[in-house]
């Protein structure tokens, strides 16, 4: 065994540590958590009244 025999051995080990990655990131059981994730930026529904509180105390200032 060389130095290029550890090489591909590494790399086939990389691949399945990254395909194995992108299986549970895309499985079934985390949908749930993909989902909340995707719809944080929607969820502030107060963003509006916050926005305006901070420009009238920036104004007074």
């Amino acid at each position: 065994m060389d130095i290029n025999d550890f090489r591909g051995i590494q790399t086939i080990l990389v691949m399945i540590a990254f395909l194995g990655i992108v299986w549970w990131a895309y499985s079934s059981h985390r949908k749930k958590k993909n989902d909340e994730a995707a719809h944080l930026p929607f969820d502030d529904d107060d963003i509006a009244e916050r926005t305006l509180k901070q420009d009238k105390t920036e104004k007074k200032r």
